[in-house]
């Protein structure tokens, strides 16, 4: 048997059914359609193209269906239905209101409070190292209080977005940040040092940049409806989301964190009377199905976890195909030239991470092949572990078909009662303003050779 699954027209075939989800993307994307939903006929089309083309069918369902079983997709999956659950508690609590009411109380405006946004979710996804996570907790409540303040919506989103890039970038509990590191054979703390003088300039500008958007005469002012009226009422159940965050500190995983905050809301909330028992769950038998707060939030995460299925079984073929590590092998640079290696490490991740839209995977992908040509090029071990790094936090969070863009999308379908509309996966990433930043800043330190020497 070949170590690689084959396909029909070699590495062509191997990747059309990367190009048929990528076209049906661009598709969506220019069409204006917002809901994830879109994408699941786009993935099946995909899969089947794949099945097509494939020379041993058989062995592409095993690596479908392997890929779709991984315990982290299940996770993911876990994650995003009691999120929902959390969400629609939490909104039915009344703590958006009492958000709405603390910050009028202290006078913010629509730039100061998206300002505030990114600095807490970067706070956040820094302390936790999980964008995902940072987006579930902070993301509902941040954006659907933003639109009594005036807010634009996809500014507001971008920034919250891009505050958890910037912990994804940084944090050394970071998925991304492990993997860079460990491919490269260094140690997690030297690289997180070494990061500082990319990350915090990069932020401090993305900062800057959407405060002025957000205070331009260019944004939309989302007219502020009667359900944002500021209340104090419910500002104890900020408790919630504040013992999440502490529990992923304390690196509880992010399914134990959720499921607390479930039940911790449904007590608080019953017990103060800001939830009512018999909006939780109830028998509709007018329409022969059972409804309530608890499955209209698993209903919010639906979407996003059969999109998550459908794409890591289309990544999982990719994977078993090998074509990332041929394309990586076939195309290396002049050794003895340092800049060209640091364009050729950069070029060969970013390709890896737009293929398999996974940046775990594309770091351990092409992490061996970057250790030995940057050892080549007399490269430390930090630079090319921070090249890595800030290379797969930009995509991810900029591109409509990646899961950040996804999920911050998903995180503003249940707002439209506070004025704030549903944002499509690209308008989200057209504002992530440090994704932005950190791509100039890999083509400056490139270019000029800032922080070679050193990492």
């Amino acid at each position: 048997m070949s170590k690689h699954l084959e396909f029909h027209g070699g590495t062509v075939g191997a990747l059309a059914p990367f190009f048929v989800f990528l076209g049906g993307v661009v598709w969506l994307a220019m069409a204006g359609a917002p809901d994830e939903r879109g994408f699941w006929p786009i993935l099946l089309a995909a899969l089947t193209v794949g099945l097509i083309l494939a020379r041993d069918r058989e062995r592409y369902g095993v690596a479908v269906v392997s890929s779709i079983g991984q315990p982290i997709v299940a996770l993911m999956v876990l994650a995003w239905l009691i999120a929902g659950v959390l969400g629609a508690l939490l909104s039915e609590s009344g703590l958006i209101q009492s958000l709405v009411w603390l910050a009028q109380r202290v006078g913010a405006g629509a730039p100061s409070y998206v300002a505030a946004s990114f600095l807490a979710c970067a706070l956040i996804s820094t302390s936790t190292g999980t964008s995902f996570g940072t987006l579930l907790v902070a993301g509902p409540l941040l954006y659907s209080a933003g639109g009594a303040l005036g807010a634009h919506p996809a500014i507001l989103m971008g920034a919250i977005l891009g505050g958890a890039t910037f912990g994804d970038s940084i944090s050394p509990v970071s998925d991304t940040t492990i993997a860079s590191a460990g491919s490269q054979h260094t140690d997690i703390s030297g690289t997180v040092r070494s990061r500082l003088k990319y990350v915090l300039p990069a932020g401090a500008i993305a900062l800057i940049c959407s405060m002025v958007l957000a205070g331009s005469g260019e944004a939309r002012v989302v007219p502020v409806v009667a359900a944002a009226a500021g209340s104090p009422r419910a500002i104890i159940m900020l408790i919630v989301p504040a013992i999440v965050v502490g529990m992923l500190i304390r690196k509880r995983t992010l399914l134990e964190g959720l499921l607390a905050g479930v039940v911790l809301t449904v007590a608080i909330g019953l017990m103060l009377g800001l939830i009512e028992p018999a909006r939780l769950f109830y028998i509709d038998r007018e329409a022969y199905g059972a409804r309530g707060l608890l499955i209209d939030g698993m209903g919010r995460g639906v979407g996003v976890s059969i999109f998550t299925l459908l794409l890591m079984g289309l990544v999982g073929s990719l994977q078993e195909s090998g074509v990332i590590e041929r394309m990586a092998r076939s195309v290396r640079p002049d050794p003895s030239s340092a800049w060209r290696s640091e364009v050729w490490i950069v070029s060969v991740v970013s390709v890896a991470v737009l293929l398999t839209t996974h940046s775990v995977v594309a770091l351990l992908a092409v992490g061996p092949l970057t250790r030995d040509i940057g050892e080549r090029a007399g490269l430390h071990p930090y630079r090319r572990a921070n090249l890595l790094d800030l290379t797969v936090c930009t995509y991810p969070f900029l591109l409509p078909y990646f899961l950040p863009t996804i999920i911050a999308s998903t995180v503003t379908a249940g707002a439209a009662e506070f004025g704030m509309p549903r944002l499509s996966p690209m308008d989200i990433g057209v504002f992530n303003t440090y994704a932005w930043t950190l791509v100039v800043t890999i083509v400056v330190v490139i270019v000029t050779g800032y922080g070679r020497r050193r990492g």
